[in-house]
């Protein structure tokens, strides 16, 4: 059956502009990082990708190495993207990433010109794609001049394989390094893709939002939720087809942390949300977070994220209670 996207997609999702640039971008996006792979089944990605456009999800997050095994995911966004996107594509925004081995020998990762351009040029094929909206550098080379990486990202741009370019993982340090590179090159960095949830907040201590506001870049966040620790799927006994039981991942579901959701969660009862929803709605909190980028195992997961844009707004006396709450996770 031909896909026909739904005619109220852009009804109930908000934009947010990325930094001080013209673009907009959902307040929830989506990734691909798991369960697009080639070990997964075909129709599932299908359908969470159909109803996540139908829900106003107008931005895709994908990277070379997601999978597994990698290269796969792309490959599974190609085949959707051909059956059923291919007439929306200039209402969607595609990005890409490349940083983390995807070949062997000494060109296969991290932040050269030679490996960026090559994955970049590699990943349009798998995509079936003539540009991306956003290409990232992935993470930071330690072993790269910072000014060969953001040069490589000026090149994809001026060659026309992406329109904007991002980075991930950097530091508020290296992010301010990397913005004035690419502002004397003439390509300013549009958007930072830092890890941050109410676990993992290493972002706040490190000045990474405040630095963002000052050189105008917007902020996608990913594990919002933890892998779905900040999801009520823990707070009983752990699913045995969940990531945590396939994957074993021991004391990150310790019981402390375990509590602390079981304590949250009643917060997001007392709002009419659940557990997920709560979380989303923490990370958005900040004026400088464009978007929050989730996962997904199937279509209602991610209903259920874009619902939590109903209820975004903490009171300080919520906040106050999830703040003694988390104390020093």
């Amino acid at each position: 059956m031909v896909y026909q996207a739904a005619e109220s997609r852009y009804d109930g999702m908000k934009y947010r502009r990325s930094g001080r640039s013209g673009l907009l971008l959902p307040a929830i996006s989506l990734g691909i990082w798991w369960n697009f792979g080639g070990v997964d089944k075909l129709e599932n990605s299908r359908a969470m990708l159909r109803r996540a456009f139908d829900l106003g999800i107008t931005h895709i997050d994908i990277a070379n190495n997601y999978g597994p095994p990698p290269g796969s995911a792309e490959e599974t966004f190609g085949l959707i993207f051909r059956s059923d996107l291919a007439p929306y594509r200039d209402e969607l925004v595609v990005s890409n990433k490349a940083g983390y081995l995807m070949w062997p020998g000494p060109y296969g990762e991290w932040g050269s010109r030679k490996y960026l351009i090559a994955s970049c040029d590699q990943s349009l094929k798998r995509c079936g794609l003539d540009y991306f909206d956003i290409f990232y550098s992935h993470r930071p080379d330690p072993d790269t001049p910072m000014e060969e990486t953001m040069g490589a990202l000026d090149a994809i741009v001026r060659s026309g394989r992406a329109l904007y370019i991002g980075i991930s993982s950097y530091t508020a340090e290296q992010t301010c390094q990397a913005a004035r590179i690419l502002k004397e090159l003439g390509t300013p960095c549009l958007i930072h893709q830092p890890r941050y949830n109410m676990f993992d907040r290493r972002i706040e201590a490190d000045g990474l939002l405040e630095a963002l506001g000052d050189h105008g870049i917007g902020c996608i966040s990913f594990s919002p939720l933890d892998q779905g620790i900040l999801t009520n799927k823990y707070i009983g006994d752990v699913p045995e087809d969940s990531r945590a039981a396939k994957h074993d991942w021991g004391d990150r579901l310790a019981q402390e942390k375990l509590s602390k959701v079981r304590q949250l969660n009643a917060i997001a009862r007392e709002r009419g949300q659940n557990m997920a929803q709560l979380a989303l709605a923490w990370n958005l909190r900040h004026p400088e977070m464009t978007s929050a980028l989730i996962g997904a195992s199937k279509p209602e997961q991610i209903e259920d994220a874009v619902a939590a844009l109903d209820n975004l707004e903490l009171s300080a006396e919520e906040l106050g209670r999830i703040e003694t709450i988390l104390g020093d996770s």
